[in-house]
C-alpha cells in the first residue's frame, strides 16, 4: 500500500478469522494467522474469544482442531443484534441462503 491507500478494512480480525473457519472447519490457526496478517498466538486468542462467547466451538480430532460455527448467534452490537451472524457467513460466503442454525 502506498501513503495515500487508507490502512482501515471492513472487517476486524474476529470477522475474518470466523469466516475462515466457517469455510474450513478443519483449518490450522497457522495457517488463519497467516493468510489474517496475524500471529498465531493472537489467532488463538480470537478464537479463545469466539468460543467464549459462543460463535464457535473446538473439538480435538487426533492432533487438530475441529471448529463448529453456531450459526443462530447474533451480532454483538446492539445495531445489528437482531440479525444472526448467518446471514454474514452466506453473503461473504456467496451462498444464496443462510445455513440453518446448529447450535
Amino acid at each position: 500500500m502506498d501513503a495515500t491507500t487508507p490502512t482501515w478494512t471492513f472487517l476486524t480480525n474476529h470477522a475474518r478469522i470466523l469466516i475462515m473457519i466457517a469455510r474450513d472447519p478443519g483449518v490450522r490457526l497457522r495457517d488463519v494467522a497467516a493468510v489474517s496478517g496475524i500471529t498465531e498466538r493472537t489467532a488463538q486468542a480470537i478464537v479463545a474469544d469466539l468460543e467464549h462467547a459462543g460463535y464457535l466451538t473446538r473439538t480435538r480430532d487426533g492432533r487438530r482442531n475441529h471448529y463448529a460455527i453456531a450459526t443462530g448467534t447474533r451480532f454483538r452490537h446492539a445495531a445489528e443484534a437482531d440479525h444472526e451472524i448467518a446471514g454474514l457467513l452466506a453473503l461473504i460466503n456467496g451462498d444464496t441462503e443462510p445455513p440453518a442454525p446448529r447450535d
